[in-house]
């Protein structure tokens, strides 16, 4: 029964406390250096999501179309639109560098992208298109 024998203490002689601090700080020096290459490694990761429903065309369907922001910490990443109708499936992207896109938004791309941000705007009457 080595449960109830009983433990030798450890060394507690200045050179043994020395070593086990000397280990303890190369420990802390590698797990520093981990951290810091996963901080880097989660900057350009997807981390914010926003997303809008929609319906582009008053006569038919419901809120079958989306957009989609996927965006890393600094705001960088793509807006992924689909327009969906009876006859077509129509699929966009759009780069996002910083928060802006070199190309034009529509109202739905620029809510998701905001929701992404964490701007929170009133939702606004989306105008139906033809």
């Amino acid at each position: 029964m080595a449960l109830f024998k009983k433990q030798q203490p450890e060394e507690q002689t200045p050179q043994a406390l020395r070593k086990k601090v000397q280990a303890l700080e190369k420990r802390l020096e590698q797990t520093a250096k981990e951290l810091e290459q996963l901080k880097q490694q989660t900057r350009q990761a997807v981390t914010r999501v926003g997303i809008v429903r929609f319906n582009p065309f008053a006569e038919m369907g419901g809120d079958q179309s989306f957009a989609v922001a996927l965006l890393n910490e600094e705001h960088t990443g793509f807006v992924l639109t689909s327009y969906y109708g009876k006859d077509l499936n129509r699929v966009f992207a759009k780069p996002v560098q910083k928060g802006s896109s070199r190309y034009e938004l529509s109202d739905e791309e620029r809510e998701a992208l905001e929701k992404a941000m964490g701007v929170e705007k009133p939702k606004s009457k989306r105008r139906k298109k033809k």
